[in-house]
């Protein structure tokens, strides 16, 4: 069996490499040709801590795997990581182990992925303007998907600690060596500011910008709240979006506080619920017909994701 750690990943698959192979992890599980259950959440006593076991499983993609994640977001505060996790990948024939994988960074590449296939398919195509708002954990790989999937001219970066939203500015300048001006700002409002495409990233229970300071046209990736008491986008954002879409609806309202908590107040309706981006990227629906449309795409992370990327790493790995 294999075992592989970020340095051993990064030698054979990047964000750029993830990006695509997301995009084919949402439309088999929107075919229903991954066999994703709910995961599995068990959460600490003190309420901070949560425990999850991601299974999933596809004939088609011949592959499967099992992921442990546990999340424990004030880690940040003690410079430890807010994720730990594992993945193991098996042998669909003959259920041996084939690889173990740094779950951490494949967690953070299928994530930031997410946004990247939201933005191919969802993002005005002129975008210019980015924010990000949050820096722990998964923010590296959600500013790299932005990078990445958009042409963009300038990257405003917030958090609530305006010294650790500066030092990751000057940490991803240093390593990404991109020409996007990449900017750390005050408060989250001045971040979406005549912005494109919004990205949060934060474990918040409240939210974290002004809803109505969102231009027209802008695309929203809501990627923290993955618990319904956490909301990090404002009701006020997803009452006036056009148009919202879920890299799994059901999995989004099981978990997501960004819709169940303004679906409980009477907010919005599921009404307001256009679809899975995997119908987007199958033909089934449209995405941005125009670019006045505000669309909100909601991720909570599927075991889908997960599987196709550790299966691309596990055999990218046995070829190099």
């Amino acid at each position: 069996m294999n075992i592989l750690n970020k340095n051993d990943i990064q030698k054979v698959f990047s964000i750029a490499d993830c990006i695509p192979i997301v995009e084919e992890a949402f439309q088999y599980y929107y075919e229903g040709k991954v066999d994703v259950p709910l995961r599995t959440q068990i959460t600490t006593g003190t309420g901070k801590g949560t425990f999850l076991c991601m299974p999933a499983y596809s004939e088609e993609y011949d592959a499967s795997c099992v992921k442990v994640l546990n999340m424990f977001p004030e880690n940040i505060n003690q410079g430890l990581p807010s994720i730990n996790a594992q993945i193991l990948v098996m042998n669909t024939k003959t259920g041996g182990f084939e690889a173990l994988l740094d779950g951490n960074y494949v967690t953070q590449l299928r994530t930031g992925a997410a946004t990247g296939v939201a933005i191919k398919h969802l993002a005005r195509k002129d975008a210019k303007i980015g924010a990000l708002i949050g820096t722990g954990g998964q923010a590296q790989t959600q500013l790299e998907a932005m990078l990445v999937a958009a042409n963009l001219s300038e990257i405003r970066v917030s958090d609530l600690n305006f010294e650790r939203a500066l030092q990751f500015v000057e940490k991803m300048t240093t390593e990404l060596q991109t020409t996007v001006m990449i900017k750390a700002v005050e408060n989250s409002d001045l971040a979406i500011e005549h912005a494109d495409i919004i990205v949060t990233v934060t474990p918040s229970t409240v939210p974290v910008f002004d809803g109505e300071k969102v231009k027209k046209g802008a695309l929203v990736s809501g990627v923290g709240s993955y618990q319904p008491h956490l909301q990090e986008i404002p009701a006020s954002l997803v009452k006036k979006a056009d148009k919202i879409f879920f890299d799994s609806e059901e999995a989004v309202l099981s978990e997501s506080g960004d819709l169940l908590i303004p679906l409980k107040e009477g907010t919005i309706t599921d009404e307001a619920f256009t679809g899975d981006i995997g119908a987007v990227i199958k033909g089934e629906l449209i995405g941005r017909e125009n670019d006045e449309e505000i669309i909100f795409f909601k991720t909570v992370g599927i075991a889908a994701q997960d599987l196709f990327a550790a299966q691309a790493i596990s055999q990218r790995m046995k070829k190099s």
